[in-house]
């Protein structure tokens, strides 16, 4: 039997250099960013918008309903960090801060929503 040996190329080193190339080009692409869109979210209770808070804005207050929900504005993101809802499944969501996340307590009737600023699309359906 006679040994095959592979001898790279220059041309071989170039095309192993576009294809990390273009590898890191796309992951850089998917990667998601928070560039400042979601600037704000909605406090609803039962339905209604209760209160407007800025994500920009540290700051921690107590929702009060038939239970109370501790929500929490630091970093740019906002969570209910403490309540004494049953389950507090609330809690669990942890922090969120992108365009068209949010946290819901069912027990409370409350729900957080975090809006963009620039009023972008975030998705279609259809």
């Amino acid at each position: 039997m006679h040994s095959v040996r592979l001898r790279f190329q220059k041309g071989d080193a170039f095309a192993i250099a576009a294809v990390l190339l273009l590898a890191v080009m796309v992951f850089v692409a998917f990667i998601p960013s928070d560039n400042g869109s979601a600037a704000y979210a909605e406090i609803y209770l039962d339905g209604e918008i209760v209160r407007t808070v800025s994500l920009a804005e540290e700051q921690e207050f107590t929702l009060a309903s038939d239970y109370n929900n501790t929500i929490t504005v630091a970093d740019g993101k906002i969570a209910v960090t403490a309540s004494d809802c049953p389950g507090t499944d609330c809690v669990g969501c942890g922090w969120i801060g992108s365009s068209g996340r949010s946290v819901v307590c069912l027990p409370n009737g409350m729900e957080i929503r975090v809006i963009a600023q620039d009023g972008d699309v975030d998705f279609v359906v259809g």
